[in-house]
This record gives C-alpha cells, sequence and structure tokens, in this order.
C-alpha cells in the first residue's frame, strides 16, 4: 500500500506563496499520474491541479491557473504544488492523490494522503 505524504502547509498572509509537497513510498511512483484536491470547511473536496506520470499533460482548475505550478521529480518520489497570489478563499486542507491515469475528477483516484492545511489570512 503506497503513502502520501503532504507536507508544506501553513498559515499565510494573502498575496503570499506556499510550496506544497507530497512524497510517496514504494518504487513506482514514476508509473502514476499525480493530482491535488482540496476541501475548504463545509464544502466539498475539489480539483486544484494534475500532472501525467512524465509531466507530459498538466492540468489546472480554472480558479488557480496562472497562480499554482504542480510539478513532480520521480527521483524523488515527490509532488509539488507551487501556490502563488494566495488568496482567502484558498484557504482549505489540500491533499495530494493517485492515479492510473491523469484526470481532474476525483473517481479517478485511488490512493490519498491524509492532507495538509493551508491557511490565507486577509
Amino acid at each position: 500500500q503506497v503513502q502520501l505524504v503532504e507536507s508544506g502547509g501553513g498559515l499565510v498572509q494573502a498575496g503570499g506563496s506556499l510550496r506544497l509537497s507530497c512524497a510517496a513510498s514504494g518504487r513506482t511512483f514514476s508509473s502514476y499520474a499525480m493530482g491535488w484536491f482540496r476541501q475548504a470547511p463545509g464544502k466539498e473536496r475539489e480539483f486544484v491541479a494534475a500532472i501525467s506520470r512524465n509531466a507530459g499533460s498538466i492540468y489546472y482548475a480554472d480558479s488557480m491557473k496562472g497562480r499554482f505550478t504542480i510539478s513532480r521529480d520521480n527521483a524523488k518520489n515527490t509532488v509539488y504544488l507551487q501556490m502563488n497570489s494566495l488568496k482567502p478563499e484558498d484557504t482549505a486542507v489540500y491533499y495530494c492523490a493517485r492515479a492510473r491515469v491523469v484526470s481532474t475528477k476525483e473517481a479517478t483516484y485511488d490512493d490519498w494522503g491524509q492532507g495538509t492545511q493551508v491557511t490565507v489570512s486577509s
């Protein structure tokens, strides 16, 4: 069973930046697409960004385009989410997830991390 461990969350002022990391256990990281999702209090979990196995395909939710960047380092079994120009509405628990194929759909993802809290103050 793979383990996905997110880190890098925290409290930041509006307009600031954070870089989230998600480290995966095991030897098959490069065989999977990776995604980031988030869940704000009282709201459903929503798609943030996704990256294919070799980073050839990348997708973002519309509200994140131009502000967030997803990347991966297969040698380090890690996927990243660089978040810039953060807004209070970006406050949420951010989750990374693994899937056989790159997708924006939550149901495609089989394995999930525990999440990391991001709080953006105004």
